[in-house]
């Protein structure tokens, strides 16, 4: 991490949904467009746009955090509080944890994990699972780095998307 960088985590709701739509499509554009046929559009417009997101933040399982270093939003965050994985009941979910392409590298993104363990033991879960690209060797190794052991696989049927990168693996965390 750069000496002197602010890192905050601010979990938001309805009100901030602009905000949040704004980081995500940055964040998701700076690093996955390469991932589709039509340059992400259909997924952008999915998963980040604010009548989805809005639609989400309904969830009440789903906690949302904006990521922000040195008072700039760089990221985001989402939980999902209560997502049994296989035989384990009491797990938290990391859905999703995006960075700007000038925020990555530089140590938030541990930061941001130190954060989900938190958030996990508080809410007495036993679990942390996420699910990873398995062409994203980074974030493979970052997440076995930090504890995060592969238990399964998934795969993605979006026809947008290119074949050569549908592949997912399930990783988790015991805490």
């Amino acid at each position: 991490m750069i000496p002197g960088d602010d890192i905050k985590i601010r979990r938001i709701g309805a009100a901030n949904v602009a905000l949040l739509s704004d980081v995500a499509v940055r964040a998701y554009s700076d690093h996955y467009l390469h991932l589709w046929y039509d340059k992400g559009e259909w997924y952008i417009d999915k998963s980040f746009s604010v009548k989805n997101l809005l639609r989400e933040l309904e969830d009440e399982n789903a906690r949302f955090s904006i990521i922000y270093c040195n008072e700039e939003a760089v990221g985001f965050l989402k939980l999902n509080i209560d997502a049994p994985l296989q035989d384990e009941e009491n797990a938290l979910e990391l859905e999703r944890i995006y960075l700007t392409k000038a925020a990555s590298g530089k140590g938030i993104g541990k930061f941001v994990l130190d954060f989900v363990f938190q958030i996990a033991k508080e809410q007495n879960k036993n679990l942390v699972w996420l699910k990873v690209m398995d062409s994203s060797t980074d974030a493979i190794s970052f997440y076995k780095n930090n504890g995060f052991e592969i238990c399964g696989t998934h795969h993605l049927d979006f026809p947008e998307m290119k074949e050569e990168f549908r592949g997912m693996y399930v990783m988790r965390k015991f805490l």
